[in-house]
């Protein structure tokens, strides 16, 4: 239960640590727009003011007498400097500065003036911030010594932005406050929304905690969100695989009680009669048939551990000289030949024979069926071992003169503990078993049938050559499987 919460809250707090830096990211952005918004409405609105005020200076200016003349509407400045709580500062000129009424001193703009566009443009004036709107036309008359020539009239109009600031920084807080319950309902919203997404989560896990230790039935991926489907068929696989392993487990201590039951029910029995035996000969045939039987089981023990082995082991697919590989099996099944007075024959290639395989589990198939041609072969009979390739496989073929093996049994050879009808030896039905196993692991196959003329049986290990399309493909299944 406790790594369930950690892994739990471990998930959320990865979700929110990638979230939340992204909210805040986006509430500063808002901020920010929210505040050129702001800026950008405050100033559209007072420079409206502001250009009434230019227009309305502009509606008193006179040049009749010859020189610039501005009858200044009091209380329209007054109402406006009301409006801006601040001070206000005009200057109406000509464009060459010689003939002006008002603030000279206020900043210029910093562009050119357009006839009837007005500029505005912030600046400062004796240590205030203001905001000045600037505004220039045509002259109808011309005054002074420029008469003669088309002259522009300029009013530039400034107010401090107190007002301004005090309505930009009151927009500004109601956005910001807007923004803040914003975040933290969408932060809510967010860890509501993540809770209930890692229920299915939650309740996966204790669907597969409350479980039995043997129970690896599949877990239903219908029941789950499709994103974490995968991971549900991820475990089923992995359960599956488990199931197999204990299935294999199983068959094999099952099939080790039987096999090994009786050996040593039989080695008990003649033991005890080799006790209670008095006569020498007898007390040595006894001991002859103990040794025999226990010769025997340990055959028998080493294929199950050999099969056991073969089921559990990680196969490591390489490169294997096939050629190679027939001469160390065949040089060292000499000597239980020779004991049978047996012709062994090797018929192979010079050159090596490249295949995919796994070198140790490969020897322990080849070993296994030529232990058992041998076995069954007759006393001075023959065993052949060929090697050889087609259609990018590479054979080993094993070939025995023995009794052979009837026609409906060749398909169940190889199955673990079968042995055909008419075999008239003890064993346990594991050689031809091993060698299958083995062989499908490296990605061939095992082929057991009856010689075309005579009697004897024959049993082929078809093996991928090592080309190049061959790895890649071993590679692949490889990785599929793990």
């Amino acid at each position: 239960m406790r790594h369930g919460m950690l892994f739990r809250w471990s998930l959320k707090r990865t979700v929110l640590t990638l979230l939340v830096p992204v909210l805040a990211l986006i509430g500063a952005i808002e901020f920010w727009t929210t505040y050129r918004t702001a800026v950008d409405a405050a100033n559209s609105a007072y420079d409206r003011s502001l250009f009434g005020a230019i227009k309305a200076i502009d509606a008193n200016i006179s040049t009749e007498s010859g020189g610039v003349a501005v009858e200044l509407p009091y209380t329209m400045l007054e109402f406006f400097e009301l409006t801006a709580a601040g001070q206000v500062h005009f200057y109406v000129s000509t464009e060459d500065g010689l003939t002006g009424v008002g603030s000279p001193d206020l900043p210029l703009p910093p562009v050119a003036l357009k006839s009837r566009v007005p500029y505005f443009y912030d600046a400062e004036y004796f240590g205030d911030k203001v905001r000045i709107g600037a505004y220039a036309r045509k002259l109808d008359k011309p005054v002074g010594a420029s008469a003669n020539m088309q002259q522009r009239i300029v009013i530039k109009v400034a107010e401090t932005l107190t007002s301004r600031s005090e309505f930009i920084d009151k927009l500004v807080w109601q956005a910001a406050r807007r923004d803040i319950v914003f975040l933290l309902a969408a932060g809510g919203l967010l860890a509501l929304v993540l809770n209930l997404t890692i229920q299915p989560l939650v309740r996966l896990r204790d669907e597969v905690s409350s479980r039995s230790p043997l129970d690896l039935t599949p877990i239903d991926a219908a029941s789950v969100p499709v994103d974490v489907r995968p991971l549900v068929e991820a475990i089923n696989l992995h359960m599956a695989r488990t199931q197999q392993i204990m299935d294999a487990r199983g068959r094999f201590v099952d099939d080790a009680s039987h096999q090994l039951r009786t050996p040593l029910a039989t080695l008990r029995t003649q033991l005890d009669y080799a006790l209670r035996e008095i006569d020498p000969d007898n007390v040595k045939q006894a001991l002859g048939a103990i040794s025999r039987q226990l010769d025997d089981a340990t055959h028998r023990t080493n294929q199950m551990l050999s099969l056991a082995r073969a089921d559990a082991a990680e196969v490591t697919i390489s490169t294997v000289d096939l050629q190679s590989l027939a001469e160390q099996v065949a040089r060292e099944m000499v000597l239980p030949a020779r004991e049978k007075q047996i012709d062994l024959a090797f018929d192979a290639p010079e050159k090596p024979l490249p295949v995919l395989g796994d070198a140790g589990l490969l020897r322990e198939a080849a070993l296994n069926l030529l232990h058992n041609a041998i076995r069954f072969a007759p006393e001075r009979g023959h065993v052949s071992i060929r090697l050889g390739q087609s259609c990018g496989n590479a054979w080993f073929a094993v070939t025995d003169d023995g009794p052979g093996i009837p026609l409906d049994q060749l398909p169940r050879m190889g199955e673990r503990f079968f042995r055909a009808r008419n075999t008239t030896l003890g064993g346990s039905g594991l050689g031809l078993a091993i060698a299958r196993a083995v062989v499908e692991q490296c990605g061939g196959k095992l082929v057991i049938a009856n010689v075309a003329t005579g009697t004897g049986c024959v049993a082929t290990l078809y093996l991928q050559l090592a080309t190049v399309e061959n790895r890649q493909a071993i590679e692949r299944i490889a990785l599929l499987q793990s």
